[in-house]
């Protein structure tokens, strides 16, 4: 009796840790869990940006305001007769110091 209870504790023991620290374990679980769940909101930023894409596709195709909005912003492209203001915004204000 005391050998089949020595045998049966050896063999519980291997499969425990067969279970915690084996391959395909509780710990290999964790971690792919970890990267499907990182992978799932990574996934979640791409179908947006995705769609913003797909937005400024159509709209580029069915107007053209957004053409000329593109125009502007990306090429400096300006209408005949227009006057271009450009403004430089900097981040700390001009002081009043002689150069050295």
């Amino acid at each position: 009796m005391r050998t089949l209870t020595l045998i049966l504790l050896a063999l519980l023991g291997t499969i425990q840790y067969h279970l915690w620290w084996g391959k395909n374990g509780l710990a290999e679980y964790h971690q792919v869990q970890a990267n499907v769940n990182r992978q799932m909101d990574d996934n979640e930023l791409l179908v947006t940006r995705n769609a913003l894409l797909y937005r400024e596709i159509d709209d580029l195709n069915k107007g053209l305001a957004a053409v000329e909005e593109l125009a502007r912003n990306d090429l400096g492209m300006i209408k005949p007769g227009e006057t271009f203001y450009r403004l430089l915004l900097t981040d700390k204000l001009p002081t009043n110091k002689p150069l050295p």
